[in-house]
């Protein structure tokens, strides 16, 4: 007994929603009787992760709801990222700019970059967007192999339409002028 309260307790001060820790008091049920000490563990163990289950589910549950609430399909608008560099330039810093607003900005740790690198991708940005026209411009930021430090921007004028919008940010190695090529791709 005194195990699930401090695991509930535990919970309630992650500052998690109140329904997981409420979850958690109503989903915990004594055992009627038990033989030994042993046996009481083993039903505590179950039921612990009988709750972990739960809310785990409940917090994805929560998690889509929150994302349908806070960003309609009708008004959606996510800019992503993706690198191909690294054998001439090292990437550093990001910086997106939208309708004139800074909407992001972000500097690479080296874990960051070998994750980009091995073919992983970045949610540079997710918000709401009217329909109409819009302005996107990216600025990269990286370093050379002598230190020298490379400046390179990309601006796309784009139509929201009604559902939802994704564009990507593609940033390439080119090893003619020894820059980045930086273009920015709207998907389908």
């Amino acid at each position: 007994m005194m195990i699930i309260l401090r695991i509930v307790k535990t919970l309630c001060t992650r500052r998690l929603p109140w329904a997981f820790c409420v979850l958690a008091l109503l989903s915990f049920q004594l055992p009627a009787q038990q033989s030994s000490d042993e046996s009481a563990e083993g039903s505590v163990a179950l039921s612990v992760e009988e709750l972990k289950k739960k809310v785990i589910k409940l917090n994805r549950d929560l998690f889509i709801l929150e994302e349908d609430l806070l960003f309609p399909a009708s008004t959606q608008f996510a800019v992503f990222l993706s690198v191909d560099t690294g054998k001439l330039l090292q990437l550093d810093a990001v910086k997106l700019k939208l309708n004139d607003d800074i909407v992001a900005s972000h500097l690479y740790t080296e874990r960051q970059l070998k994750a980009l690198e091995r073919g992983g991708m970045q949610r540079l940005h997710i918000g709401n967007l009217k329909t109409g026209n819009h302005e996107l411009t990216v600025f990269v930021e990286s370093t050379g192999r002598n230190k020298q430090v490379y400046k390179q921007a990309a601006t796309l004028e784009f139509e929201k339409g009604t559902g939802t919008a994704a564009l990507e940010v593609r940033i390439r190695d080119n090893p003619f002028n020894y820059q980045q090529e930086v273009t920015i791709v709207e998907w389908d």
